[in-house]
């Protein structure tokens, strides 16, 4: 998968926008870049990348920047899911018969966004963090200590099972967990990828107009 950002969402929607978009996935997945510079250096056809995505900007006069991707090489399965087309993106890799169970494990991902896969995976500063959050709270009720205990225990367990993947209840049968859904249908999640399209990018204004101009003038 591969993050290409434009202004507009009317560029999004453009065919020569889309199919620049198609050709770097495709560049990743074959040619294996170790990151976003080295596939700026890549070829498509007579240019490369990054002159491809220069004269695109000049043709289209919209800023396009290519951002991020994720790559996953595995021997075992792959679903992938986007959802709308275009704004949320996520790779699935499994184990298991059905792709119709890793294709709603993808839908669960993207509605969910879980941060981590599962609690063993979450970052210690992360639980430590929360466990002052809950300690404090617990103090606050007056209760015995070892009611306290069991209090900040639970919530902690609350937390990461609302953090983690496989802890959240599934987006079609709340009834039960990712992990319980997945073991009923003898399925296995090795891990997944999730991008959503411009997610952490702080918004900022730039002189857009002087940058096509001296692209313009190296070109020339």
């Amino acid at each position: 998968m591969v993050e290409v950002n434009s202004e507009t969402d009317f560029v999004a929607k453009n065919p020569e926008f889309a199919a620049f978009a198609k050709q770097l996935a495709e560049l990743v997945a074959t040619r294996k870049p170790a990151d976003v510079a080295a596939l700026s250096e890549l070829g498509i056809g007579a240019d490369t990348v990054e002159a491809t995505r220069q004269k695109l900007v000049q043709k289209i006069g919209e800023n396009i920047t290519v951002r991020r991707f994720e790559r996953i090489e595995t021997d075992a399965k792959l679903e992938t899911y986007l959802h709308p087309p275009g704004k949320i993106g996520v790779m699935v890799e499994y184990e298991g018969a059905n792709p119709a169970v890793a294709k709603d494990v993808a839908m669960h991902i993207a509605f969910a966004k879980p941060r981590y896969m599962a609690k063993e995976q979450v970052a210690p500063d992360v639980i430590a963090s929360e466990r002052k959050i809950l300690e404090a709270r617990a103090a606050e009720s007056g209760k015995p200590p070892e009611i306290v205990a069991k209090m900040v225990e639970g919530g902690l367990n609350k937390f990461l099972a609302e953090i983690t993947l496989l802890g959240q209840p599934f987006v079609k049968d709340d009834k039960q967990t990712v992990e319980k859904m997945l073991k009923a249908q003898g399925s296995r999640l090795r891990g997944y990828r999730l991008l959503v399209v411009g997610e952490g990018i702080e918004k900022k204004q730039s002189d857009f107009a002087a940058e096509v101009a001296a692209m313009t003038r190296s070109a020339a």
